[in-house]
């Protein structure tokens, strides 16, 4: 099987995701560093549907330019053309397998979808 993960290796969390995903048995990781390649706003749309959550569930709110624009309470397309214009709003890391995509937060919840 294989496992996309939209990584930030700054971010306990995204680290913590990635270990399970390496030290599960059949897996082959794919490492995707999304502030270098970021997802496009359709993808981070497609994404979303499928993890089941809104892009809001997937926005860092506490970022200062998530402040700055106004998005607390703002529409799923505000949220998503924001995340698409500056990828440190979108919340890590996503994980994606062909049985669907997780928001790894906690990081135990990608065991779903392995």
């Amino acid at each position: 099987m294989k496992a996309t993960i939209w990584h930030n290796p700054r971010c306990s969390k995204s680290r913590e995701t990635l270990a399970i995903l390496t030290e599960t048995s059949g897996v082959e990781v794919e490492i995707v560093e999304y502030l270098k390649t970021p997802p496009d706003r359709d993808r981070l749309k497609e994404f979303y549907a499928r993890a089941g959550i809104s892009p809001a569930q997937g926005l860092r709110k506490g970022e200062t330019v998530a402040k700055e624009l106004g998005l607390a309470g703002a529409s799923d397309d505000a949220i998503l053309d924001a995340m698409a214009n500056h990828p440190i709003l979108i919340e890590r890391p996503l994980v994606e397998t062909e049985k669907g995509v997780r928001l790894g937060r906690p990081p135990e919840i990608v065991r779903e979808i392995l």
